[in-house]
């Protein structure tokens, strides 16, 4: 008889002991699927971004673009060079001055990130001029802005660093 009683008792603890279990997996899981979302950080689009371009003289001279997040805007830029042009023809696009990925930059505040375009790499007399650059996100190519250069540029063969999160890395020596 004892037996009979036990069972169901222990049957009750099995069950309340599985349904403490079970609150707290999905009370857990809840909270995790929270924060994750939470701490997720989206890709920067062109509009996201603030973007100023000056002029360095290091490695022969090159252009440093620094993109910032626009107020209230917290992204990320992959690590790949911009995409970018002096002009309309496929000549004036930067090709890549680096051969692998670089890390993620996080944008936001004050945080920013560097490219580094030499508009050209080639030992010649030849090139075009011009006096803006048409720059974009990697992908949203046709939400491109245009930006006056501090001074004009002969383009021939430019190539663009990835972006980086330090300036220093944004250097694009030519071969």
């Amino acid at each position: 008889m004892r037996s009979r009683f036990a069972a169901p008792s222990a049957r009750l603890a099995l069950a309340a002991v599985a349904a403490v279990a079970v609150t707290a997996t999905a009370a857990g899981t809840a909270t995790a699927t929270a924060d994750s979302r939470s701490a997720t950080v989206r890709a920067c689009a062109t509009k996201d971004l603030s973007f100023k371009v000056s002029l360095k003289t290091q490695a022969g001279g090159y252009y440093l673009v620094t993109a910032k997040a626009k107020s209230g805007v917290t992204c990320y830029l992959e690590g790949v060079f911009p995409s970018a042009s002096f002009g309309s023809s496929a000549d004036t696009e930067v090709a890549p001055a680096e051969h692998a990925v670089s890390d993620r930059v996080t944008l936001s505040g004050s945080t920013a990130a560097y490219a580094g375009i030499n508009p050209k790499t080639t030992n010649n007399d030849f090139g075009k001029e011009f006096d803006f650059l048409h720059l974009s996100v990697a992908g949203d190519e046709i939400n491109a802005v245009t930006l006056a250069l501090p001074d004009t540029a002969t383009v021939d063969r430019p190539v663009a660093t990835n972006w980086h999160a330090d300036p220093a890395d944004a250097v694009p020596f030519a071969n």
